[in-house]
């Protein structure tokens, strides 16, 4: 019914060992994808936070793997040049043997850009931008030495524009991930989307529907108010509130609860359509959140 991917944010305190025990659990435990988000600093605000760079940790995910897709979710182009994306990306599959899938958006974090001197345009320029920039890298994937392994590698996007960002997913995508947990937006993006897609003479359900979202989960009450009060102490928006109140937040665009809550949580709203969760691991050390996603959630919503 759905499967259930891990999402790092790499700007928010990740570090090499974090990393490796990350893409290590992440495979064994059986998760369907694992992604990290591609940003130069935090942007929560904290930039003395570790902030591995996406693709060399990209890089040796694909070695430190051997089974499980991978990818970031997204790579501006804005700060990521297509022709060099395109070629980097090519290396990264090949080494992993065809498992890379790649993401790509238009850049929305303004400060990253501006304190690292790179240009920040206007919307409709980034959304330029990304469209000119999917063509050059599947014309660069024609000349690439090493090819990726399936000649080209899929794409996924983000965007709820539905003018311009939902015909292009339709267009080039062929997974679309909305950032946050929303039925009601979900819903009618997902119209305009098929619709696109029927537009170009495409089968909408050859896009594979994925939600991003923050995630607290517990084996019961007292470990599910633990872990909230953790989150709060990593996230600023949570900070000062009590484990409720957390939990609430949380809850409102994400999954909060014990292992049974959230997956009839994941089930009542894969039924929209959406086919695979990937859920935000902000807790970077807490490897039995984990685990029991894993053994408990996992094969409720299969």
């Amino acid at each position: 019914m759905a499967k259930v991917g891990i999402m790092i944010e790499g700007q928010e305190g990740l570090n090499w060992d974090r990393w490796r025990l990350i893409c290590h659990d992440a495979e064994a435990l059986g998760f369907d994808s694992l992604r990290r988000s591609d940003h130069l600093f935090s942007v929560m605000g904290v930039v003395e936070r570790d902030a591995l760079e996406c693709w060399t940790s990209l890089a040796l995910a694909a070695e430190w793997t051997k089974t499980i897709e991978f990818g970031p979710m997204v790579s501006p182009l804005t700060f990521r040049p297509p022709a060099l994306l395109a070629r980097i990306a090519a290396a990264v599959d090949s080494l992993a043997g065809g498992r890379l899938i790649l993401g790509v958006g238009a850049g929305w974090y303004e400060r990253e850009h501006v304190d690292n001197g790179i240009p920040f345009l206007t919307m409709g320029g980034r959304m330029d931008l990304l469209e000119a920039g999917i063509k050059t890298i599947r014309a660069a994937w024609e000349n690439a030495n090493p090819k990726p392994p399936r000649g080209s590698i899929p794409l996924l996007m983000g965007g709820r524009g539905e003018k311009r960002a939902l015909p292009m997913v339709a267009r080039e995508a062929v997974e679309w991930n909305l950032s946050h947990m929303d039925p009601v937006e979900y819903v009618q993006k997902k119209k305009v989307l098929d619709a696109a897609c029927r537009s170009i003479g495409r089968d909408p359900s050859s896009i594979r529907h994925s939600v991003m979202a923050n995630c607290i989960i517990g084996r019961d009450r007292v470990e599910l108010r633990e872990r909230a009060l953790q989150l709060g102490e990593i996230i600023p928006s949570l900070k000062g509130l009590d484990a409720n109140e957390v939990l609430a937040k949380v809850g409102e665009h994400g999954l909060a609860g014990t292992a049974e809550e959230v997956a009839d949580q994941i089930i009542k709203y894969s039924k929209h359509g959406v086919e695979l969760f990937m859920l935000q691991h902000f807790l970077l050390d807490d490897r039995d959140a984990l685990k029991l996603l894993a053994e408990e959630v996992i094969p409720a919503v299969a």
